[in-house]
């Protein structure tokens, strides 16, 4: 059948959908990316990182809330046909090895020694969230993949959880501008939390190892939850790290059963899920980190790696970002985020007052 259509029709139809939407074009199969067809892209990615990393170093900004903003800054690019394999690249494969690589920030033992309560509390806390998160898209109509995106981002770890519940979904079930949208409330959530939630947990009565719970458990980015512990005391800010990584280690599970679930809308539940491989390898970084005695160096190197990946990533999504589409999201695509927000602190709280 497809023989059957014009020259230029073959190829500008798409030969197949994957399970979460993607489109694979016929021409793809035909036309392989070289080497030099992403620098390009990843040249102009390099430089707004490179701006982005230096502001946020001087001046105290969040680092991931500077890419952004200066990947927006970088967004006339998008209308050139040159950048776009480089920047592919960055939004996709750095994203699934900055995955990856956060791993080796993770061990086992870390997580164990916040006692079986105190895990139970993050499992469910982390459930609630998402649950809100997509109960509010909905009662908005924003769509149950938008608010999955908001209530993971929310729940786990911020724009590193939001970057990978988007490459889950697929950009056809979260565009661009949705990412975009989410990770800049997402930031600006953070930045407040970590600005209030330190006043507000001594007023409740918490004690240190209290209130750091509340800040590992509540805040979204791992460097704002850290510094909100810190700011309180040492112990809160253990206290915070602990939790903090726990929460993101959860990002494993959330994603596997995500991935089941979409599986079986899309097929009726008839067939299982793809499962994707980064997920697999973030796993497998947290047991190498775990269980094999590997140098600090090394952790040291694939955590500042990581970090550039996702800083990389979060620029190239920025610069992608359909401006119109983004500016047509309006303030109601902002409410998902902001209600999970105050459910993860309300729950927090609630699991803090029985530890």
């Amino acid at each position: 059948m497809l023989n059957s259509l014009p020259p230029h029709a073959q190829t500008s139809l798409p030969l197949a959908a994957d399970l979460y939407g993607d489109l694979y074009e016929a021409e793809s199969k035909h036309k392989k990316a070289r080497l030099r067809d992403f620098v390009p892209g990843l040249s102009v990615t390099a430089i707004a990182a490179l701006a982005a990393a230096y502001i946020a170093d001087h001046y105290g900004v969040p680092l991931m809330l500077m890419g952004l903003l200066c990947g927006l800054a970088f967004n006339f690019a998008n209308a050139d046909p040159k950048i776009q394999p480089g920047l592919g690249f960055a939004s996709r494969s750095l994203l699934r090895w900055g995955i990856i690589l956060m791993g080796f920030r993770i061990t086992i033992s870390e997580i164990a020694s916040l006692g079986p309560w105190a895990f139970a509390a993050i499992a469910v806390i982390v459930a609630f969230v998402i649950g809100v998160g997509i109960a509010t898209a909905r009662a908005l109509r924003l769509g149950t993949a938008f608010g999955l995106l908001c209530g993971g981002a929310v729940a786990i770890c911020g724009a590193s959880a939001a970057l990978a519940f988007a490459a889950l979904l697929g950009e056809k079930r979260a565009t661009q501008a949705q990412l975009t949208l989410t990770l800049v409330a997402i930031a600006a959530a953070s930045a407040v939390a970590m600005s209030i939630y330190p006043v507000l947990t001594p007023m409740l009565g918490f004690n240190d190892a209290q209130s750091g719970f509340v800040m590992g458990a509540s805040i979204h980015d791992v460097a704002q939850a850290l510094g909100a512990g810190y700011s309180i005391s040492d112990q809160a800010g253990e206290t915070a790290t602990i939790v903090k990584l726990t929460r993101v280690a959860v990002l494993v599970p959330a994603l596997f059963i995500a991935a089941i679930l979409l599986g079986r809308s899309e097929d009726n539940g008839n067939a299982t899920s793809h499962f994707p491989l980064f997920v697999l390898g973030f796993l497998g970084a947290v047991l190498v980190n775990s269980f094999v005695s590997v140098p600090p160096v090394f952790t040291q190197l694939a955590s500042h790696a990581a970090t550039a990946m996702l800083l990389l990533a979060v620029v190239a999504t920025g610069i992608r970002s359909p401006m119109q589409l983004l500016l047509q999201q309006g303030w109601r695509a902002s409410l998902p985020v902001v209600v999970a927000t105050l459910a993860s602190f309300c729950a927090a709280i609630f699991a803090a007052y029985f530890l």
